[in-house]
């Protein structure tokens, strides 16, 4: 257990708005771990108290049994002794400074040489800032991070500043270069795509509070209540009525049809949550599957999306699927259209409704 990273801490930003962060991450398990959320959700103000550039007003945070801040014992580490890189979103580098003078900055002219070969940037060393592309000046910001030999990287949405098909084209190089210089890493950002593409593990922050933590694909496939499905893009989140209970199998009421999903204790009202490439469209009405739920839906609007089609049904309540534009068209499909939707039992997730208060957590000191 020691080699975690432990924040259990609290602070007020304003009247309407307070963080309080319950948050374990095992940094074994975890190479990088994305911070998820929606905008304003205090996802930076959390990074900012890990780098020590805010203080919280209460609680602590431990890094590998180490005290960084611990509010009844007055600890409050700066951040130059938590030996914590931060990557700021728009790369907070020196304008005035060449690639190599803003990578030694914080290093040894040999470990900053070492940095800009190991960025490929060692044929941009004489170059200003200015003179070089987003993605270029992101290797060079992370490069400087990584010169002061941190123990724990922050990055705070470091693919924003980027337009959309350079931020594309980077997420896998930033991912490459994360586990390559062998820090432990976390990762802001409000974006599923660069969620998936980046992090191992997953802490989604809704309002101030973490509500769910786990590994990304986990999170994504299994959120555990209705903020987070939203949070994460669950594409159909239903209010449900569980019916029944047998062999396994819940049987849920969700508007006008009735759907199963796999036993996992739920009770009371619950939302069943499938996501949109969960399910699977088919002209065959009546062809044997090994799919629990198959429904009679008319389409109600096709929509393409590049490679894919979001395709809205009715299936006695409104469902979405996303294809491929060649299974949209190889099926022929048009608004008012009869098709079949295939949904898997081991598909449907159920998550409780939001008015379900967490578990009280001991106060923070």
């Amino acid at each position: 257990m020691a080699d975690q990273l432990i924040c259990q801490c609290r602070k007020r930003l304003s009247k309407a708005f307070e963080v309080e962060a319950d948050l374990r991450i095992p940094l074994r398990q975890a190479p990088v771990t994305v911070l998820f959320g929606p905008s304003g959700s205090g996802k930076t103000t959390l990074l900012r108290m890990l780098a020590g550039l805010e203080r919280p007003d209460a609680g602590s945070i431990v890094f590998r049994q180490r005290p960084w801040f611990d509010a009844a014992r007055a600890i409050h580490l700066p951040p130059q002794q938590r030996r914590a890189g931060f990557l700021f979103q728009d790369y907070a580098l020196f304008p005035h400074l060449t690639v190599a003078e803003n990578v030694a900055y914080a290093a040894s002219r040999e470990t900053a040489r070492k940095l800009l070969d190991t960025f490929g940037l060692a044929e941009l060393a004489a170059s200003k800032p200015r003179a070089i592309s987003g993605g270029q000046q992101q290797r060079v910001a992370l490069a400087r991070a990584l010169a002061a030999q941190p123990e724990l990287l922050l990055l705070d949405e470091p693919l924003s500043a980027l337009d959309a098909p350079t931020r594309s084209r980077t997420r896998h190089e930033l991912r490459r270069m994360l586990l390559a210089c062998g820090v432990p890493s976390i990762v802001v950002t409000h974006d599923r795509m660069e969620a998936v593409a980046l992090g191992d593990w997953m802490a989604v922050m809704v309002e101030g509070r973490i509500r769910q933590t786990g590994p990304v694909q986990e999170v994504f496939r299994r959120p555990a209540d209705l903020q987070v499905a939203e949070s994460v893009g669950v594409e159909n989140v239903l209010a449900a009525e569980i019916v029944g209970r047998e062999s396994g199998l819940l049987s849920l009421q969700v508007g006008g049809a009735r759907i199963q999903c796999v036993d996992s204790g739920e009770t009371g009202a619950v939302f069943a949550c499938i996501r949109a490439e969960d399910v699977a469209l088919t002209r065959e009405m009546d062809q044997l599957s090994s799919a629990r739920n198959r429904l009679a839906g008319r389409v109600r609007a096709v929509i393409p999306e590049g490679a894919l089609a979001r395709v809205e049904l009715d299936c006695g309540f409104p469902l979405v699927a996303m294809v491929t534009a060649q299974s949209a068209g190889e099926l022929a499909l048009r608004e008012g259209e009869h098709v079949s939707a295939v949904v898997k039992a081991t598909s449907v997730h159920l998550a409780v409704h939001t008015s379900v208060v967490p578990p009280e957590r001991p106060a923070l000191q």
